[in-house]
């Protein structure tokens, strides 16, 4: 079957790698798929040098789930690819994607390698990929995709401050299990680098529980900051 995809990256003050991180989505634009940025208030250049690379510049209220369901809302594809800015898909990432959704598997995600040359970073994605794979959840870093139609009927992200990637995953996750697409994309690891591996890790796993614990996503995203 053949689809149409709108490709949604959500963006903020990521001027100085937007063009490198569209230019190489210039050949599905060609092949009649639609590119969308949506900006969060950016006060870098990201919207002039992302305007020649896209179909839609989108603005927006800043946050990811705001900005992703603004881009949404305008897509016309038959799925949606949801793409962060500093996340490099493999090129035949759309041939795959349309071999393995239906209707009766409506949404699914990457496998993801980090950036980072470390060898600790080896162990970390291949966490996250295990992870995912068992709990049937996945990340905005995995490069999320959706049919629209039931993207719509579920009524896109809860428009929360931190962890709407879990919080959508959960609602598809009782349509389907998700396709796990073992080529794996290339994300940046930057998040680790700056703040620290171990330090990292230990954050994002307290921040999880606490979210399965209940705690409100609005203050997980003070102590995310």
């Amino acid at each position: 079957m053949s689809f149409r995809f709108s490709i949604i990256v959500p963006a903020l003050n990521e001027g100085s790698g937007i063009k490198e991180a569209l230019t190489p989505l210039a050949t599905w634009r060609k092949q009649g798929h639609e590119l969308i940025l949506v900006d969060g208030g950016s006060s870098d250049e990201t919207v002039a040098c992302a305007s020649p690379e896209v179909d839609r510049v989108i603005i927006s209220e800043r946050g990811r789930a705001r900005q992703m369901n603004a881009g949404a809302a305008v897509a016309s594809g038959d799925v949606l690819l949801f793409l962060h800015a500093d996340t490099h898909l493999p090129g035949d990432t759309l041939s795959l994607i349309s071999s393995m959704i239906s209707p009766q598997r409506p949404w699914g995600r990457f496998d993801v390698r980090l950036s980072g040359k470390r060898k600790m970073f080896r162990v970390i994605e291949n966490m996250m990929n295990w992870r995912s794979r068992l709990t049937g959840i996945a990340t905005g870093d995995q490069a999320m995709f959706v049919l629209r139609s039931q993207f719509e009927m579920l009524g896109g992200f809860a428009e929360q401050p931190l962890m709407e990637d879990i919080e959508l995953s959960k609602r598809l996750r009782r349509l389907a299990w998700p396709i796990c697409i073992d080529t794996p994309l290339v994300t940046s690891s930057r998040r680790w680098e700056q703040r620290g591996v171990f330090t990292t890790i230990l954050l994002m796993w307290r921040l999880r529980l606490l979210y399965w614990l209940g705690v409100d996503a609005k203050k997980l995203a003070e102590l995310y900051r």
